[in-house]
């Protein structure tokens, strides 16, 4: 509840910093698009030192945000909207996630250049954008044909080729490619998926809402150790659409 607070109580601030941006035709020109909501994040993320473990974004994290241009991932008429740190519609009951969560959980990934990363649920294609910037090879599926078809439009427009995406169920991974480094879901479930654990590399990371839409849900840190042990740790509380498919 105190997290919770601290965002309501900075929400409003943050809201009016992204309110002084240019308007979405005119960040194509920006060189950093959206520097001031970048900004207020990192204001942010130091008020929740304490959930997260660390008071600001590492310069790998903070630059990559810089050079996605947000506002190409959400549909026209919510780009006035783009870089306002708030989830936004991208239609099929689908949300483009709030800049401060994306931002948090790329830094919580740990994520290294030539990492491979799997990602549930492509949706706009934003996260995977970030997290090609870190350098990484990130293998996306989307269970909504139209979003999926869109984010890959979208990524090859902006020469997002270290992003593979396909149509699926991600809750059974993409084993092929596995092992991975690291795994980011952006829809709630109620359980870790197997499927997940079993193709999350020994050393590495997961990121997962764990709850439902009517409870609070907590974004929970996985790592599976040496030995194949599993180790979870809540974060913070977060909102996330659900997690369909397979269950």
């Amino acid at each position: 509840m105190q997290t919770l607070q601290r965002l309501l109580a900075t929400g409003l601030a943050m809201l009016l910093g992204a309110a002084s941006l240019s308007s979405a035709s005119d960040q194509d020109s920006d060189p950093q698009p959206g520097r001031a909501l970048w900004a207020a994040v990192e204001q942010q993320i130091g008020l929740l030192q304490g959930e997260l473990g660390f008071d600001h974004l590492s310069p790998a994290v903070l630059n990559a945000l810089r050079r996605v241009p947000r506002h190409r991932f959400v549909p026209a008429e919510q780009r006035p909207h783009a870089y306002e740190n708030r989830p936004l519609p991208i239609g099929y009951g689908q949300t483009i996630s709030q800049p401060l969560i994306v931002a948090a959980m790329t830094e919580l990934l740990g994520v290294e250049p030539g990492d491979r990363v799997f990602e549930l649920g492509t949706g706009s294609g934003y996260q995977a954008a970030v997290l090609a910037e870190m350098g990484t090879e990130v293998y996306s599926v989307e269970i909504v044909p139209q979003l999926g078809a869109r984010a890959r439009q979208v990524l090859d427009e902006l020469g997002y080729d270290r992003v593979h995406t396909r149509v699926g169920d991600g809750y059974l991974g993409w084993p092929e490619f596995a092992p991975f480094d690291a795994i980011v879901v952006t829809a709630a479930s109620d359980h870790i998926p197997p499927p997940l654990i079993r193709q999350l590399k020994p050393g590495g990371r997961m990121l997962i809402p764990i709850g439902n839409r009517y409870l609070t849900q907590k974004l929970v840190r996985v790592i599976k150790d040496s030995d194949g042990k599993v180790h979870t740790q809540e974060m913070l509380p977060v909102t996330f659409v659900p997690l369909t498919g397979t269950r």
